[in-house]
C-alpha cells in the first residue's frame, strides 16, 4: 500500500510503471481515470472537466468518488495498491483514513519546478497505448507513433504554472499526514537513477 507524491512532471508516472512491473501492485492514478471520464463523456468527467481546462484542482468529492472505485476492484484488494494523484488535499487525506486506506509508505519525488516545468511542456502522449513520451528525454520509437502523438490539456505553460502553485498550496498539509511515513526521494536524475531508492523505501516499509 504506496502513495506516490510529487508535483506535476516530477517522474511519478515512470516510476509507477516501473513500481508495478515490479511489485505487481495496482496502479491507481487519479489523473489516467479522471481523463478517462471527461473522455467518455460520463457526469463525473462532465463535472471534472471545467476544473482541469483550468489548471484547478478537482473538487475532493469527485477525486475521492473515483479513488473509491478503483480501490474496490478484486485487484486492488489482491496486490495491495500504488496510489498516484491524490490525496492533494488534507480533506482527501481525511477521506483516505475514513474509508481505511492506510499506507506502508508515502513516497515523495522532490524535483524543482523549473525542472517540473520543462519535463511537463515536453510531454506527449500516445492516444491509442495512453504511454507517454517526451520530445527531448523519450521521444517515440517509430514515425508511425510520433505522428499521433499528443499534448495532453493539462500540460501548457499557463496551466503547469497553476498546477505547480496548487501543488505547492497543499503538499505541506498532505505530508504532514503522513510525516512518519514519509520517505523523500531526489527525483532530479534520470529515471534508472531514482528507481533503486524508491525500491529501497518501499522493501523498507514491507519489512523486507
Amino acid at each position: 500500500k504506496i502513495i506516490i507524491s510529487g508535483g506535476p512532471g516530477s517522474g511519478k508516472g515512470t516510476q509507477c510503471e516501473k513500481i508495478v512491473e515490479k511489485y505487481g501492485t495496482k496502479h491507481i492514478s487519479t489523473g489516467d481515470a479522471l481523463r478517462h471520464h471527461v473522455k467518455t463523456g460520463t457526469s463525473l468527467g462532465k463535472e471534472a472537466k471545467a476544473y482541469m481546462e483550468r489548471g484547478d484542482l478537482v473538487p475532493d468529492e469527485l477525486v475521492i468518488g473515483i479513488c473509491k472505485a478503483e480501490m474496490e476492484t478484486n485487484e486492488a484488494k489482491q496486490h495491495g495498491w500504488l496510489l498516484d494523484g491524490m490525496p492533494r488535499t488534507k480533506k482527501q487525506c481525511e477521506a483516505l483514513e475514513e474509508m481505511n486506506l492506510i499506507p506502508n509508505l508515502f513516497l515523495l519525488l522532490q524535483v524543482p519546478d523549473e525542472v517540473m516545468m520543462e519535463r511537463a511542456c515536453g510531454r506527449r502522449q500516445d492516444p491509442v497505448t495512453r504511454k507517454i513520451y517526451h520530445i527531448k528525454y523519450k521521444p517515440p520509437p517509430t514515425d508511425e507513433i510520433a505522428q499521433r502523438l499528443i499534448i495532453r490539456s493539462d500540460d501548457t505553460v499557463e496551466k503547469m504554472t497553476n498546477r505547480i502553485k496548487q501543488y505547492h498550496k497543499n503538499i505541506d498539509a498532505v505530508s504532514g499526514s503522513y510525516e512518519a511515513k514519509m520517505v523523500q526521494v531526489d527525483g532530479n536524475r534520470s529515471p534508472s537513477a531514482v528507481f533503486p531508492d524508491v525500491c529501497a523505501a518501499i522493501d523498507k516499509s514491507l519489512g523486507k
